[in-house]
């Protein structure tokens, strides 16, 4: 998952430096009425408004892509997988069937049987 983050976030940085880029390549509104007295835009290569047509077309394009990668890194960032492990490491251990004729359930060790008033089970002092 650590590759798909660092992928989002280079194609999110690349995107807004692109989108500055294209705004700052921009004409304002004002620059239209140079272009009337013969300022000399209208032999660009995209003509006289097919510049600003072209940049405004892939700023919209950009900005599209940015939020959909703003969106990507928000659910990347909120969703996170273990790291490590096994699908098997989620399952949980079988509990043990308790001992018929009794409430307690089963351990692993078995209890020795000993007559209640031997001392076979006490230490010596």
């Amino acid at each position: 998952m650590n590759i798909w983050l660092t992928i989002v976030l280079v194609i999110h940085v690349g995107t807004a430096l692109g989108i500055i880029g294209l705004v700052l390549l921009q004409h304002g509104k004002g620059a239209d009425m140079g272009a009337a007295f013969g300022s000399g835009s209208s032999g660009s290569l995209f003509g006289a408004t097919g510049s600003a047509n072209f940049l405004s077309r892939t700023t919209a394009i950009l900005a599209v892509v940015f939020f959909l990668t703003s969106l990507g890194l928000a659910h990347l960032a909120t969703v996170k997988p273990k790291e490590g492990g096994t699908v098997m490491d989620a399952v949980p251990a079988p509990s043990r069937p308790a001992i018929p004729g009794s409430s307690a359930p089963a351990t692993d060790a078995p209890k020795a049987d000993t007559p209640p008033g031997s001392k076979a089970n006490e230490v010596p002092k």
